[in-house]
C-alpha cells in the first residue's frame, strides 16, 4: 500500500481548515513525455521548494514533481509552528555529540528559523506569521525542567527570548486546568502553514522553475525519474518526499518512518477565545505525544493531537482530536468540530533530521520528526547549495547520528506502536 493514495483522492487537497483559507494555486500540469533538467526534485513541500527557489534563483533548470498538489503533504497540514534549535533540545544534543557540535546545530537550527522568515518578508507571504510559542507543563517537575532549559539556553547560548510563566501567568494565558507553567519563546513563530508553502511556489515559479503536480514518481535512478506519464533525465536528484517517499530509496526507508498526527479546528469562539488564550500565541505541552495548539486568525481552535502507527487514518478524526482536546479544555465540550483532517509526517530513531547522499547525483532529506516547517525548509536550502558545490552546511547535517529502525520495513511498525502506547501510557499514569 502507499501513503500518498491511502486516505487522500488523487490530486485533491484534503478538507481541512487551511485549505478552505488558502488562495490555492491554478493546477500545474502533469508532467509527460522526456525532459531534460539541471535538477529534478520529488516533492513539492517545504523541502522540494526551497530547493527550487534557491537553484532556480541561481540559474538551473529545475524540475519539481508533485504526486498530488503543491504543499499536498505535510507542509500543507502541520501545526503551523516554527521553532528554535533542533528537535532534539541542546541538552540531549550535548549528550548525545558533545558541546561543541551541539553548539553548531543549534546554530543551524537558528538559521533554519531566520531563513523561514526572511523568505516570507523577501517574497511577501501572506501567512499570518506571528511570534511567541508556548512550552507548557502538566507537574511541577516539568514545569521545574522548562524553567532550567531555559536559563540553560541564556546562559550557555546566550539565547535570551525565553520569558518564564509561574501557575497563575500560565493559567491567566492558558486557562487550562491541566497546565502548572512554563516558558515562552519569543522568537520561535507560528504560520498557516499551507499558505506558507503555497507562497514558496509561487517564488520558485516565478523564479523560473518548473513544476508538475499529479506526476507520480515510480522509479529512481542516477540521472533518471519516471513518473506514470514521462521521464526526467537531470544530472542531480532531490529527494523531498519525507513520510510519503516510501520504497523509493532503501536506505531512506530504513531510517525515516512514516507516522500519522491529526488536527481538527473548531467553530468560531467569539468572546470563547479568552477560555483558550488571551494571547495570539501557539502552544506544546510536554507530553511524549504532544498536544499543539493556537488560535486562528478567524477565532478558532486550532488543535493537534493524536498520532497512528501504519496506513490508514481513523474513520473518525474529530473524535480522534477531541479526546486530547477535552483532556486540556474540558469547559470545551460543547464546541462544535468545524474541520477535522490527517497529515503524515516522518521520524528518525533520534528525532533527528536524515541528510544523505543516497546514490550518485542524487541528495535526501527528511526525517524532521515535528519540527519540519524551520527545518525542512533549510534542509531544501542546504540542498540547493550542495548541488551547487558548496558542500559544508550539508555535510554536516547528513554527519548527524541516524540509525535504522530495528526490524526495518516488517516489524519497525509494531515495535514503534509498542513503545509508543507505552511512553502514552506513561503520560496518562502522570510517570
Amino acid at each position: 500500500m502507499n501513503l500518498l493514495f491511502s486516505n487522500d483522492k488523487q490530486g485533491q487537497y484534503p478538507d481541512s481548515w487551511y485549505a478552505a483559507t488558502a488562495e490555492l494555486l491554478d493546477p500545474f500540469a502533469p508532467l509527460r513525455g522526456e525532459v531534460q533538467a539541471d535538477v529534478c526534485i520529488l516533492g513539492a513541500g517545504y523541502t522540494g521548494l526551497s530547493a527550487a527557489l534557491e537553484l532556480a534563483r541561481a540559474g538551473r533548470r529545475v524540475v519539481v514533481l508533485e504526486a498530488h498538489r503543491v504543499g499536498f503533504g505535510a507542509s500543507g497540514r502541520n501545526g503551523g509552528q516554527l521553532g528554535s534549535g533542533q528537535r532534539v533540545d541542546q541538552q540531549a544534543l550535548e549528550k548525545m555529540l558533545g558541546r561543541a557540535d551541539a553548539a553548531k546545530y543549534w546554530q543551524m537550527g537558528e538559521e533554519a528559523k531566520a531563513l523561514v522568515k526572511r523568505l516570507i518578508a523577501e517574497h511577501e507571504i501572506d501567512c499570518y506569521l506571528r511570534p511567541g510559542v508556548a512550552w507548557t507543563g502538566s507537574s511541577d517537575t516539568e514545569v521545574a525542567e522548562l524553567y532550567e532549559y531555559a536559563g540553560f539556553l541564556r546562559d550557555r547560548y546566550g539565547y535570551d527570548a525565553m520569558e518564564r510563566l509561574n501557575a497563575e501567568a500560565c493559567h491567566t494565558l492558558c486557562p487550562s486546568p491541566d497546565y502548572k507553567g512554563g516558558v515562552i519563546d519569543w522568537d520561535a513563530a507560528h504560520l498557516h502553514p499551507l499558505r506558507y508553502v503555497l507562497g514558496l511556489a509561487r517564488a520558485a515559479r516565478d523564479a523560473g522553475a518548473v513544476i508538475h503536480e499529479n506526476s507520480h514518481v515510480h522509479r529512481v535512478t542516477p540521472g533518471l525519474v519516471q513518473t506514470d506519464r514521462g521521464r526526467i533525465r537531470a544530472d542531480h536528484i532531490i529527494l523531498a518526499g519525507n513520510g510519503y517517499l516510501g520504497g523509493l530509496n532503501r536506505k531512506v526507508s530504513a531510517r525515516v518512518m512514516p507516522i500519522n498526527n491529526f488536527i481538527a479546528a473548531t467553530e468560531p469562539l467569539g468572546a470563547r477565545k479568552a477560555e483558550v488564550l488571551t494571547r495570539d500565541v501557539a502552544v506544546a505541552d510536554s507530553r511524549f505525544v504532544v498536544n499543539y495548539f493556537r488560535l486562528s486568525h478567524d477565532g478558532r481552535l486550532l488543535f493537534g493531537g493524536g498520532e497512528t502507527y501504519g496506513y490508514r487514518f481513523p474513520s473518525d478524526i474529530a473524535a480522534k482530536v477531541r479526546g486530547p482536546m477535552l483532556e486540556i479544555f474540558p469547559h470545551l465540550k460543547d464546541v462544535k468540530i468545524d474541520y477535522a483532517w490527517g497529515g503524515t509526517l516522518a521520524i528518525t530513531m533520534k528525532r533527528l533530521p536524515y541528510l544523505a547522499r543516497v546514490g550518485t547525483g542524487i541528495l535526501s532529506a527528511s526525517g524532521y520528526s515535528g519540527h519540519g516547517v524551520g527545518t525542512a525548509t533549510h534542509a531544501g536550502w542546504l540542498m540547493a547549495r550542495a548541488v551547487m558545490g558548496e558542500q559544508d552546511g550539508f555535510d554536516a547535517m547528513a554527519a548527524l547520528p541516524v540509525p535504522a529502525f530495528p526490524g526495518g520495513g516488517m516489524f519497525r511498525t509494531p515495535l514503534l506502536t509498542l513503545a509508543m502506547s507505552w511512553y502514552a501510557l506513561r503520560d496518562r499514569l502522570g510517570v
